[in-house]
């Protein structure tokens, strides 16, 4: 129980500060969340999907519970074990979570620490689940698989952290991959720091695949990577699967010499202007076994006579021009932007647990988190609010003061009249809980 602290303020005498002001929170805008959880039936998700050992002869919070607790911690922005012993008696975490009292960190520690292998393909399996929430209300049809990897750095005795020498820092290896049309997340897989950029990426694109070709016969799927993920299994895996592929070609000697001998110089050309050119060749790799069409991107600079850079992308769209193969490669850049949302708006790169395994259960958690602040975003958000990161959400929606007040056996939720952002506050409970879920 707080002791009862009333101030008088110096540079103001007629104000007073006092603790007396009731069960107040700062995360009042939490229970949108909340009510999109219960609109989309999340518990009732969970509790089909994630099935973890609990041998605990008496426990005040099951681990559902606690993952659950941990979710929403992170969805609104506390990624930290040590935040649950200062949320642990908020009014609104309690009335959402409905607990009496929240997990304590050693609680959410010990939790995660016993999630087993099974448990970490169980979450996959949530995040997969909410991605078909997503297609199916927005009927999606097209799909732009967009695969990278990242680093995730370590500064402990993590289990398989090593030095890798294309970040030149230690750490883990995760591969990821987004729609690139929405920024839907598709999938993730973390790996140790040492492993190269597409080491096992052709199984985890064809799980990737398949799981949305189980969606629809006619989902259009094209995948599309740096030249990290230029190796003739992704290829095949694709042209087998009868899904489309654009994949930068690292610059060799061989690739050089066709394109040279395929620019054009003509009699009008203005030497004193930057000129590219695109066309397609064929060409195979010692590692493949077929040929393949390769578009070209060659560019002359200013004042040069001779077309010197050359840019090569490997790709089964054949009846396109070479110029729209390149247009449809540079969109990719918007990849950067989600990796940069999951890392510093849902903690995907925090790696502090000793385990590899904890440490995955993490990362597929940020994972969900992601996903869901996504699905409502695209669901329930004004169409100008869609594109919000996590952080503008948080500060216009979710921390927000509301007090709470009991009559009889309602339970009042009482926000500020000033507040700034109520528009679009209600605007989102309006739509919330007139979302209808197609099945």
């Amino acid at each position: 129980m707080s002791t009862l602290q009333e101030k008088q303020l110096q540079f103001n005498p007629h104000l007073v500060m006092s603790n007396d002001g009731g069960q107040l929170s700062n995360d009042s805008g939490l229970l949108l969340l909340f009510e999109f959880f219960h609109k989309i039936k999340f518990k009732e998700l969970v509790n089909e999907l994630l099935h973890i050992d609990d041998s605990r002869n008496y426990c005040t919070h099951d681990y559902i519970d606690l993952f659950m607790q941990v979710l929403v911690q992170l969805i609104a922005g506390y990624s930290t074990d040590s935040s649950a012993n200062w949320l642990r008696h908020d009014p609104v975490f309690q009335q959402g979570l409905n607990k009496t009292t929240l997990g304590s960190q050693s609680m959410v520690s010990r939790f995660i620490h016993q999630l087993s292998e099974e448990n970490i393909v169980q979450l996959q399996s949530i995040a997969k689940a909410l991605t078909t929430i997503y297609i199916g209300q927005q009927n999606t049809q097209h799909m732009i698989i967009d695969v990278d990897s990242t680093h995730s750095d370590t500064f402990g005795k993590q289990e398989q952290t090593d030095f890798n020498t294309h970040y030149g820092t230690t750490g883990y290896h995760p591969l990821v991959a987004f729609d690139g049309l929405t920024g839907l997340f598709l999938g993730a897989e973390l790996r140790p720091g040492n492993v190269y950029t597409s080491n096992n990426a052709e199984v985890f694109l064809a799980d990737i695949i398949s799981q949305h070709k189980q969606h629809s016969c006619d989902m259009f799927l094209t995948v599309r990577g740096d030249s990290g993920f230029a190796k003739p299994e992704i290829y095949e895996l694709c042209e087998q699967e009868k899904v489309k592929y654009i994949i930068r070609l690292k610059v060799n000697a061989r690739l050089k010499n066709m394109a040279q001998q395929k620019v054009l110089y003509g009699p009008d050309t203005d030497f004193t202007h930057k000129e590219s050119q695109y066309f397609k060749i064929d060409y195979q790799a010692k590692s493949w076994e077929t040929v393949r069409k390769v578009a070209v991107k060659a560019t002359r600079e200013a004042g040069e006579l001779l077309f010197t850079t050359f840019e090569f992308i490997v790709s089964n769209f054949v009846d396109i021009p070479a110029q729209t193969v390149y247009k449809l490669y540079q969109k990719r850049g918007t990849m950067e932007n989600y990796i940069k949302e999951i890392k510093h708006g849902f903690s995907f790169d925090k790696t502090d647990s000793s385990t590899f395994l904890a440490n995955q259960a993490r990362m597929m958690m940020s994972c969900i988190a992601y996903t869901v602040i996504h699905l409502m975003k695209e669901l329930t958000f004004p169409d100008k609010e869609k594109k919000s990161t996590v952080a503008t959400i948080r500060f216009k929606v979710f921390h927000i003061a509301g007090r709470l007040t009991r009559h009889a056996r309602k339970i009042k939720v009482r926000l500020s009249t000033g507040y700034v952002f109520s528009s679009l506050f209600w605007t989102i409970l309006e739509n919330i809980q007139q979302l209808v879920l197609l099945h």
